[in-house]
């Protein structure tokens, strides 16, 4: 049937089912370690912090692996992520005794280099699959993967739940490892081979992007993903628990219907913004202005002392909705904004400023709102979708192609 298909189809359809199948673990391991690790007396924050070298290893990954990108050729790079996955399940086969925090934490550093050498891969193979003066199509088929891939990553989440359930935490991680280990054979015989491999083989030294643009958007990026993450990582789920008095299986539960939505308005986001007049360029600093008053809003109603369990489940829902949107935009503009030889240069050092953000935004979490409460998280993430916003603001204008 795959044959029947154009070879640049064929290429996106494959890149994506590993993406998928990559994914589906990645949430399902965040969550068999959270719940695992809470059963074994750990507190919230000491849980989070088993992700630290997670969060930190993809800052390192998409810098040095947009540049083995351009060098090996993308499909070496998302094979070697797939390949590490399985290792990284395979360290957390071992007895409980053996599971300590720095071997937990080892596995989940090179299960951040997984995830970030196989996302900067698919990301920056789609744009060498769709010819530069469609970027409509372009637009699309990144907005599907995006969207496809955070919903997957909330469907691992109840995965994660019902393996640890059935199965137990090694069983869990044995039935994963050999899943993932045949779609990596699968990859390793059908990817094309040399894609995205650059014409002149690029210097160390090129890793650091000099456009412009680039670092725009990596700039608005660090401060669009630190706004999420300082608040919903560690203060949100916290909060749920503590102060609303859900069990953990709610929370958990709660999380994951949240990211599969994510997810689904992600992939519909062309859809959402086709009919605006408005370039992507312009639709991302609207997009970002109305998404800057939502955690304002949320945080002037708790703090008036507003119904709780309603401000919260409002002000996420209308925060999935404007973020899922901004985070679709911002990932079409450095998918097309990247160059062609080499794309996955300007895509790793985009995606590094991605993982940045997550990490200040993770730590800040726990922090702010261990000091100063969710109001306090909720008021820095606006603040932070704003510089978000007026950063974009300054992005230039497409030299090659429509934007």
């Amino acid at each position: 049937m795959l044959s029947q298909l154009s070879p640049a189809v064929r290429q996106y359809l494959l890149v994506t089912g590993n993406y998928w199948a990559f994914t589906l673990t990645d949430g399902a391991l965040r969550m068999l370690v959270v719940l695992h690790f809470h059963q074994l007396g750990y507190s919230a924050l000491e849980v989070a912090m088993l992700f630290l070298f997670y969060e930190f290893f993809g800052i390192v990954t998409n810098l040095f692996g947009g540049w083995l990108g351009a060098r090996w050729g993308l499909n070496r790079t998302m094979n070697v992520g797939l390949g590490l996955q399985v290792l990284a399940l395979g360290m957390l086969l071992v007895p409980d005794a053996m599971l300590t925090v720095l071997w937990v934490m080892t596995a989940q550093a090179l299960s951040g280099i997984a995830k970030d050498l196989n996302k900067m891969s698919a990301k920056s193979t789609i744009k060498l699959l769709v010819p530069e003066d469609q970027q409509g199509r372009l637009y699309k088929w990144v907005a599907l993967l995006t969207g496809s891939k955070n919903t997957l990553k909330g469907v691992g989440f109840f995965l994660g739940g019902v393996l640890l359930t059935l199965l137990g935490f090694q069983g869990a991680m044995l039935a994963m490892m050999v899943m993932l280990a045949a779609v990596w054979v699968g990859s390793l015989i059908f990817l094309k081979k040399g894609s995205g491999r650059a014409d002149n083989k690029p210097k160390f030294k090129d890793v650091l992007s000099k456009s412009p643009a680039i670092n725009i958007l990596s700039i608005a990026r660090f401060l669009l993903f630190g706004a999420r993450d300082v608040w919903f990582v560690v203060a949100l789920p916290v909060f749920l628990a503590s102060e609303m008095g859900w069990d953990h299986w709610q929370v958990g539960s709660f999380l994951a219907a949240w990211l599969i939505g994510y997810g689904v308005v992600q992939g519909a986001a062309p859809k959402l913004t086709r009919n605006a007049d408005a370039s992507p360029r312009q639709q991302a600093r609207i997009w970002g202005a109305a998404l800057s008053l939502c955690p304002f809003a949320l945080s002037l109603a708790l703090w008036q002392q507003a119904p709780v369990a309603a401000s919260i489940m409002l002000g996420l829902g209308l925060f999935c909705i404007l973020f899922a949107v901004n985070s679709s935009l911002h990932s079409f503009l450095i998918v097309s904004y990247a160059r062609s030889d080499g794309v996955s240069l300007d895509v790793g050092f985009y995606y590094m400023a991605n993982a940045a953000g997550r990490l200040l935004g993770t730590v800040l979490s726990g922090w702010i709102y261990q000091e100063y409460g969710l109001v306090a998280c909720l008021l820095i993430s606006s603040g932070l979708i704003l510089l978000s916003t007026l950063t974009i603001s300054i992005l230039p204008q497409r030299q090659v192609g429509k934007e």
